[in-house]
């Protein structure tokens, strides 16, 4: 399987991820790392977190050199090679206000981890701000590795579109699953790769787009 971003980084990502995971603050993995604990596929360059409780921002505060990006609401922590970025509630905008985060989580190797329906939202909700971009390519080989290696909840996902009105998700969803090529990220031949494509599109009901 080819990797989209080198092993030695994601290696220091990995090793970081389980040391921040072991002080003293609560957080939610979100983003590539989230999208690997469920499909075991690809590895992440950055590390993606999101906090639901301001004391655990003063921890952050207290103990490393915290960025506030206004710009893009969120907060960072610079690892040299790789960034921390922390998405604070009522602060940092996603497609699921952070606040509803925890209703839709997993514990996975002792990380707690957003649930693949409601991760696939926000993976989009990425994928659709940086899409012409590498990270936007790793956010489709994200999508297309949750739809094919984890048992998404269709109804889940629509219902929460709906509740957070994002149909247009249902929209872009159909295009990236049909314009997709890059099959040998997912580890798969173009037989098979052919045959799972068919499967998530009828588990989403999206029949009329085969």
């Amino acid at each position: 399987m080819a990797e989209f971003w080198n092993s030695l980084l994601t290696e220091k990502s990995l090793d970081l991820l389980t040391k921040i995971s072991k002080e003293p603050f609560k957080f939610i993995v979100i983003g590539g790392w989230a999208a690997y604990l469920w499909t075991k596929l690809h590895k992440s360059k950055d590390i993606d977190i999101a906090i639901t409780n301001l004391k655990e921002l003063q921890y952050l505060k207290q103990k490393y050199a915290l960025k506030k990006n206004d710009n893009l609401k969120k907060y960072e922590i610079s690892f040299k090679e790789i960034d921390l970025d922390i998405y604070a509630a009522y602060f940092s905008k996603l497609p699921i206000p952070i606040e509803d985060l925890p209703q839709y989580t997993a514990k996975i190797e002792g990380f707690v981890v957003l649930k693949p329906e409601a991760l696939l939202i926000l993976k989009q909700g990425a994928e659709l701000e940086r899409k012409e971009s590498p990270k936007g390519a790793k956010d489709q080989i994200d999508i297309m590795a949750l739809l094919f290696y984890t048992d998404i909840d269709a109804s889940l996902y629509f219902d929460l579109l709906k509740k957070y009105n994002l149909e247009n998700y249902f929209i872009r969803l159909k295009s990236i699953i049909n314009n997709f090529k890059d099959y040998n990220y997912l580890n798969l031949n173009p037989r098979q790769f052919k045959l799972k494509k068919k499967e998530a599109l009828v588990k989403l009901k999206l029949k009329q787009a085969l």
